[in-house]
């Protein structure tokens, strides 16, 4: 990762642990005293936060922890949802023994951090395995507007799999989309992504009530 991602990465774990509430104020010139850069890099970690809907700009208030709105928070992940199933539709027709082998690792990898315990490990292979799905897709387009709303939704994500029981069910699901797609099963692998991904009922009561604790932490 360059500087400004991995600097983004540390603002956003700060933000969804809860250390920088919403509201908070960042300043770039403090920030880059506390990181030891120039804030050149901060200023790029900052704009790739406000594409998420991390923070945003206001006027006379510089930059400041947000959250964003559920109804927006929702849509953004309906759509995903859809982008996924297409991709796991398609790597079900169009599966190479390449992808194939690519698939079952990924598998394997969310397999071992979840029996490790390993939240944030689990977060970072779920990644890889989302990713592997696109690639398997074939269809070079939709890859590319899956990966970009699926970097936008990155910190809502994880922040959903720190719920209670969320990566054992998210491990099993990802077990059944696998199988869907080695089968050669387009429906059943579309419907089971778009399942996996979309946020509804008390899921997504879930989800909101995290982005909210973020406002209440000291």
């Amino acid at each position: 990762m360059s500087q400004a991602q991995r600097l983004r990465q540390t603002i956003e774990d700060e933000i969804v642990a809860g250390h920088l509430a919403v509201g908070a104020r960042l300043d770039e010139v403090m920030l880059a005293e506390r990181f030891g850069v120039s804030r050149t890099p901060i200023r790029e970690a900052l704009l790739q936060l406000a594409v998420t809907g991390l923070v945003e700009t206001k006027p006379r208030k510089g930059t400041i922890v947000s959250a964003p709105e559920p109804q927006h928070l929702l849509a953004m992940f309906e759509t995903m949802a859809e982008l996924e199933a297409a991709c796991g539709r398609f790597a079900a027709r169009r599966l190479t023994p390449d992808h194939e082998a690519a698939l079952k690792a990924a598998l394997a990898a969310c397999e071992a951090s979840a029996a490790a315990g390993d939240t944030e490990g689990y977060y970072a292979e779920n990644q890889v395995f989302h990713a592997v799905v696109y690639g398997a897709c074939r269809n070079a387009f939709l890859a590319e507007q899956a990966r970009l709303l699926s970097r936008r939704l990155a910190p809502y994500r994880r922040l959903q799999l720190r719920t209670r029981h969320r990566l054992g069910q998210s491990l099993a699901e990802h077990a059944g989309i696998v199988a869907a797609i080695l089968a050669g099963d387009d429906a059943a692998a579309a419907e089971r992504l778009r399942t996996h991904v979309v946020v509804q009922g008390d899921r997504f009561s879930d989800l909101v009530a995290g982005l909210r604790s973020l406002g209440d932490a000291p």
